[in-house]
């Protein structure tokens, strides 16, 4: 069997991962899922860490719209957070697989507050972690959650879930002849404005030189494609601009 090529990675999930079809919500079955793919990678023995979202319970914007003080809109969805890492972990354990939430918000009777020299004994352990709340401060998403902790526990790739195969310069439904990229360095990504991922979390990846790799978590064995060495979705790092490489070839053909 081929061997994983990463050791321990960051798995980043939306909350929208684990609504039903209405789009919010916990969905137990939806749960099942999402443990199900993480078992795939689980078992080749790698290392999984989960960052996961709340927006399938709360957005920040849900309050703010409506007067609520940034900061307690925020920590209301970090709470969100925490619901959604203890429904997964439920889903993880029913799968077999020792798992341990860990919060940026203290809530001892429920998860452990997070502790990163504990985090990594855990994953050395062969347990799953589960971090929520975020980084425990209002105003930062869990991307950036994401990012911080792919580099406090040295995760080799920190892989952003979504619903779309890849990055496109454009909405791919609407516009057929949307860009599609493999590899994107940081900055084209921040002079682009993506909306992929906040960026504030490609700038501290930037700093830091921590891997990003965007996938469609739903596309059959996306994740453990992407562990097992294949080329999945759109690699964010420290690479040449394709966007410069690509203007200069487009400047010959017109020079020639």
């Amino acid at each position: 069997m081929t061997a994983p090529v990463y050791k321990r990675i960051v798995l980043k999930l939306g909350g929208e991962a684990l609504a039903g079809p209405t789009g919010f919500g916990i969905d137990i079955e939806r749960a099942a899922q999402v443990a199900e793919v993480v078992k795939e990678v689980y078992d080749l023995g790698v290392q999984v860490a989960i960052v996961i979202g709340g927006g399938n319970l709360w957005r920040g914007a849900m309050g703010s719209k409506h007067g609520m003080a940034p900061a307690t809109s925020d920590h209301i969805g970090m709470i969100a957070t925490v619901m959604n890492a203890l429904a997964l972990q439920d889903a993880l354990e029913r799968q077999g697989i020792e798992t341990r939430v860990q919060t940026a918000i203290e809530m001892r009777t429920i998860a452990e507050p997070y502790i990163r020299l504990r985090a990594i004994r855990h994953l050395e352990k062969g347990r799953v972690i589960i971090l929520g709340a975020g980084t425990g401060n209002p105003y930062f998403t869990t991307d950036t959650a994401g990012a911080l902790r792919a580099m406090e526990i040295g995760a080799e790739v920190l892989i952003k879930a979504t619903k779309v195969d890849a990055i496109y310069d454009d909405d791919p439904k609407q516009n057929p002849d949307a860009r599609r990229f493999e590899r994107l360095n940081y900055i084209d990504f921040l002079n682009q404005r993506l909306r992929v991922m906040d960026s504030t979390a490609i700038s501290l990846s930037m700093e830091y030189d921590v891997k990003i790799v965007v996938l469609d978590f739903w596309q059959k064995d996306s994740v453990k494609r992407l562990v097992l060495g294949e080329s999945v979705g759109t690699t964010i790092g420290s690479f040449a601009s394709v966007l410069h490489q690509g203007a200069g070839r487009e400047e010959r053909a017109e020079e020639s």
